[in-house]
């Protein structure tokens, strides 16, 4: 194991509060940060753990207005939904707070206002899209446009998500405000711009030439590019009314730009939790400051937040950022606009008491080094090949066996013959293995490891088959059983960063404290004599079944998209007034419906007009249960001449929408009215 420091300060990037939390997030960010914090701690480090909410920015104003609601709603509603299944997915925040919080106001104004006094910032008029009808300045994603790149009509002033070209809104063609419609106008406006290019050479020195051969190549390859290609002043402010105020006189309806004070949320969560010591994981040279991203915050958490603290001149600058890149989902992007994702929020309630499982699977199938695929096929294979067979077998049969031929208790060890002395030098080199690979970030080949000290102890009883040696050598049999709980109990802290619950659960069944990583690798962690705990079974199988509801949960979202991307019908010829009003549409109640015999798509039913009833003849049976249509108020085209179909005289027409996919809906009133009312 390598010299560590004593104190570590290490942040997840802040989940953006528009919407849950998803397994490519798990998977990129916050279970490797997880892994690395539950290590440092079991070996003894000073570890504050420091994440939140980012909640400011123009992405959650658009929400809010479609939504109808306030940013601050939208903003609450996704933190507590965030913050609660972190929670419930064992990711052990120290503080997990937000940057809409007062101290994070307080820290991010002083940290511009230090920079604006001792002039830091360059101060740029520049022309911005104005919305004359709603008087406000547009942020990018308030401009849509045609995209001059495919046409698309709808492209953002910052992207187009059709072709994925970045633009700027004075690219986009015919552009249009979000806020109402309006074509907007260019306007002069000012903003304060962080001058990167005069940190290029420092840049230069800390990235390319500090960093070269310890931050992963991914991170190190992106930064590189950046800054071969020369860097240029950015934008720290912003028009808009959601967010931190620019603290300057005469900046009214301006605010911090969301990538200037979301990184600052590291710093006043710190504060905000640990107010009387926080400055000693953010401003004292013995602290180790390390940021788990994912691939596309690299350029603002190795470029411009350094820069940022650079140019503040009191703090540490991160000493690694080992970004990951993105996990897909069934062979596609995941997409939170297009629901294609997993949400872990759904997750724990689809799997209640398996967060241990989503954690094995996503560690194992991490995306360290190149994009990754999440299947819910691999999902099961890793749980009933590797969790089940491998780990859980081998635990659960010492724990049996031993309850079964000594009464539960430790047996004694014997004289050791060469295959024991073999496990037991096997067994001593794992904990500086693992430990060594996760220092080094290589968090799947480290839980990778965890899994072969389970082969290794199943490879151990398959050889000794114990379940035989009991029948003629009893003392054999306790020496076996007592090598293989050894092994048991070096898994039990050796797993509890990766799947804290299934180590806890271990523990418990040997009878132990759970123990730090110094317990691991150790011959006499049980004693002789030492009672263990009721076996119980730390994995369940996960049958084709379970699996089969959430590919068809998937499969539905993706035809969702499809009739969602469908092009509508284009409108018929024009008819005259006066056609269309010889049409009687009326308001009618379905007293009476059943199946026409011998067909699959009739129904006959009654409706009551009012004056009358009516019976109709309609093909919707492939799309309604009969007994569910009695009560419900449909619209009727009253005056279509009457046509016998099936033998059964149908004297008018249901009105119904058709869904892309030929699906119906009925088209009905939004409240209840009288039998006979005329649709007008």
């Amino acid at each position: 194991m390598s010299l560590l420091p004593k104190r570590y300060t290490v942040t997840a990037a802040l989940p953006y509060a528009n919407g849950p939390v998803h397994i490519g997030h798990l998977a990129g960010v916050y279970l490797p940060a997880d892994i690395y914090v539950r290590y440092l701690r079991s070996v003894g480090r000073d570890v504050k753990f420091i994440c939140g909410s980012d909640e400011h920015g123009v992405p959650i104003t658009i929400r809010a207005q479609k939504e109808g609601v306030t940013p601050q709603q939208v903003v609450d509603k996704y933190h507590a939904l965030i913050r609660d299944s972190f929670k419930d997915f064992n990711v052990s925040f120290d503080v997990y707070s937000r940057t809409s919080s007062a101290t994070h106001a307080e820290v991010s104004s002083g940290f511009f206002t230090k920079l604006n006094n001792e002039g830091k910032f360059i101060e740029q008029t520049t022309q911005q899209y104005f919305d004359e009808k709603a008087q406000q300045f547009l942020a990018d994603r308030y401009i849509v446009g045609t995209c001059p790149n495919c046409g698309n009509e709808n492209a953002y002033g910052d992207q187009c998500e059709r072709c994925g070209t970045s633009l700027s809104p004075t690219e986009l063609i015919n552009p249009r405000s979000m806020l109402s419609g309006a074509q907007p106008i260019l306007r002069d406006t000012k903003h304060w711009f962080l001058p990167l290019d005069q940190y290029e050479p420092w840049l230069r020195e800390w990235i390319i030439e500090g960093h070269k051969n310890d931050w992963k190549t991914n991170v190190y390859g992106q930064c590189k590019s950046w800054i071969d290609q020369g860097l240029h002043p950015r934008a720290v402010t912003r028009d808009l009314d959601w967010g931190v105020p620019v603290p300057v006189p005469g900046a009214e309806g301006k605010v911090l730009y969301v990538w200037f004070d979301a990184p600052i949320g590291y710093i006043s969560a710190t504060k905000e939790a640990f107010p009387q010591e926080w400055e000693l994981y953010w401003k004292d040279a013995g602290s180790k400051l390390v940021h788990f991203i994912g691939k596309d915050n690299i350029v603002f958490h190795c470029i411009i937040f350094p820069t940022m603290l650079k140019a503040h001149g009191e703090f540490i600058l991160p000493d690694n950022v080992p970004a990951n890149e993105f996990l897909n989902l069934e062979g596609d992007k995941i997409s939170t606009s297009r629901n294609w994702a997993v949400w872990l929020h759904e997750y724990m309630a689809d799997f209640p008491g398996q967060a241990d499982v989503l954690r094995y699977v996503l560690c194992a199938n991490a995306p360290e080094t190149k994009d990754n695929d999440f299947t819910w096929k691999d999902f099961q294979a890793r749980n009933n090949n590797e969790l089940v067979a491998t780990l859980g077998n081998f635990v659960n049969r010492a724990a049996v066996l031993t309850h079964k031929f000594f009464e539960g208790k430790v047996p004694e060890l014997g004289e050791l013959q060469p295959i024991d002395q073999d496990a037991f030098a096997q067994l001593a080199e794992f904990p500086a293995k693992i430990g060594e690979l996760i220092e080094n970030y290589r968090f799947r080949d480290a839980l990778a490891e965890v899994i072969n000290l389970a082969r290794l102890g199943n490879k151990y009883l398959a050889e000794t088959q114990p379940w035989h040696l009991i029948k003629t050598d009893a003392a054999r049999t306790g020496t076996v059983l007592n090598v293989s709980l050894q092994i048991a109990a070096s898994l039990a802290p050796l797993l509890e960063p990766f799947l804290p619950e299934s180590a806890q659960k271990l523990a418990t069944m040997l009878n132990l404290e759970l123990g730090n990583w110094t317990s691991a690798g150790r011959t006499d962690a049980l004693a002789a004599g030492h009672q263990l705990r009721e076996a119980v079974l730390l994995f369940g199988k996960i049958e084709d079944a379970v699996v089969e509801t959430q590919v068809q949960k998937l499969l539905d979202t993706k035809k969702e998209n499809q009739l969602a991307n469908t092009p509508v019908t284009p409108p018929k010829d024009d008819v005259s007034f006066d056609d269309f009003g010889q049409m009687d549409l009326r308001i009618g109640t379905i007293t009476a419906a059943e199946k026409v015999a011998k067909t699959k798509k009739l129904l006959k039913l009654t409706v009551d007009l009012g004056l009358e009833e009516r019976t109709i003849v309609s093909g919707i049976a492939e799309y309604f249960i009969p007994e569910a249509l009695i009560g419900q108020q449909v619209q009727v085209l009253l005056n279509l001449a009457p046509r016998e179909i099936k033998g059964i005289k149908s004297q008018g027409m249901l009105l119904m929408a058709e869904n892309a996919d030929g699906s119906l809906a009925l088209m009905q009133p939004s409240k209840p009215v009288r039998n006979g009312s005329g649709v007008a």
